[in-house]
């Protein structure tokens, strides 16, 4: 249990299915498990992992740090869930 009071620690302990999501993800990737992606909208390579659901935690997006802000800023239709 998170014994620190920061914005950080009170986010992980209101959201623990999101936490461990992205922990999967960075275990994955540091495993050779899970390969970065170029950004789906720019093709940058500095990117950051997005989840449409927790559901399956491996499932996700990469979206550079400019097109993940914009997506939970402005929603999700502006970069909608790919199909297949």
């Amino acid at each position: 249990m998170l014994k620190t009071d920061t914005r950080q620690a009170n986010w992980r302990r209101a959201n623990p299915a999101k936490y461990d999501a992205h922990l999967a993800v960075q275990r994955a990737v540091k495993a050779g498990d899970l390969a970065k992606q170029p950004c789906e909208v720019c093709g940058i390579d500095t990117v950051d992992a997005h989840h449409d659901q927790y559901d399956d935690p491996l499932d996700v997006r990469w979206l550079c740090r400019r097109h993940h802000t914009r997506l939970h800023h402005y929603g999700e239709d502006m970069f909608p869930v790919r199909t297949a």
